[in-house]
């Protein structure tokens, strides 16, 4: 084991100064611009339904969510969020859109399989773990909520 991480180090020190400098500052400040952008554009959608529909506060989240997750759909069916992808990093991998668009990114890749076999069974591969994170941590939550009201009543 000591020879292999030997020559990894090696390997490391005699390449590094041939792989491209990675902007780390500059691909942040996208990030943040972009997921700014997109989630400014769901409050902007939210408004919208408040404002024409007549939904309260509480009312309003599902159908944004909703059309958030069909338009990142939409855009990644056309070829326009791996794009955005690509250049915002981090910042398109906003929730919800981001995992809208691992779901239908994988769905679109397998969907000449079938519907059951091909997207029915593939298109959860990529997005399981963030499902499966999610169930965790709202979980978690949950009890830290309970356990912190039962201690103060």
């Amino acid at each position: 084991m000591d020879a292999d991480k030997k020559k990894q180090k090696e390997y490391q020190k005699k390449f590094a100064p041939l792989q491209p400098k990675r902007p780390i500052v500059r691909n942040s400040i996208v990030a943040y611009i972009i997921g700014g952008v997109i989630c400014a554009f769901g409050q902007w959608i939210q408004n919208r339904y408040m404002q024409y529909f007549d939904l309260t506060q509480e009312t309003v989240v599902s159908p944004t969510i909703a059309t958030l997750i069909l338009i990142a759909a939409l855009l990644t069916g056309f070829g326009v969020y791996d794009k955005l992808g690509q250049f915002a990093g981090a910042g398109a991998l906003v929730p919800v859109t981001g995992f809208s668009n691992a779901m239908t990114s994988a769905a679109l890749e397998h969907r000449s399989e079938g519907l059951v076999l091909g997207i029915g069974s593939n298109m959860f591969k990529i997005a399981g773990a963030v499902i499966v994170f999610g169930v965790v941590s709202a979980y978690l939550v949950g009890l830290t909520r309970l356990l912190v009201q039962t201690l103060i009543n």
